[in-house]
């Protein structure tokens, strides 16, 4: 098992990067249940830049609530670039935010198969309308796995936010 990382740091990057630019920040979590919105909202203030968190466990709710289109799921899957980037897109649609991360994925134990083993997942940041996509293949236990996405899903967003 992977031990959580102290997540702090970055989010303090990533606040005084959103609050630079007067930028709200919204997510759509599937495998991290919520834990990315949680480290954000850890630090004090983060009312400030951080809007919203959708949990969009089901397909359903993926559809519902960030308005993933049901035939993008049947046909891609909900673990796949086209829905996590449908995913990082809704989020921002449905909010006030020009920010947003989306991570679907295969979290484990069980659910995985031959072409999305334990440990897939895609993420996905939109900033200001221009949407990236990456798939990551993390290593050990479903709290490793979640552990890992929330921390790369925070990391990244901070380095896309960088100048250039």
């Amino acid at each position: 098992m992977t031990a959580a990382p102290d997540l702090a740091p970055t989010v303090r990057q990533l606040a005084a990067a959103l609050q630079q630019r007067g930028w709200l920040m919204a997510t759509a979590e599937s495998c991290t249940g919520g834990q990315i919105a949680a480290a954000c909202t850890d630090l004090a203030g983060s009312s400030q830049w951080f809007d919203r968190g959708f949990v969009t466990y089901s397909n359903a709710a993926k559809t519902e609530m960030l308005g993933v289109p049901a035939a993008l799921i049947a046909t891609h899957g909900a673990v796949s670039e086209a829905v996590v980037r449908a995913m990082a897109h809704g989020a921002v649609a449905r909010s006030p935010a020009q920010v947003s991360v989306a991570v679907s994925g295969v979290a484990g134990p069980s659910g995985g198969s031959a072409d999305k083993p334990v440990g897939t997942v895609w993420l996905a940041w939109c900033v200001q309308g221009q949407v990236h996509s990456r798939v990551h293949h993390f290593p050990g236990d479903r709290a490793a796995v979640r552990a890992q996405t929330t921390a790369l899903a925070l990391q990244h967003l901070v380095t896309i936010l960088q100048p250039p």
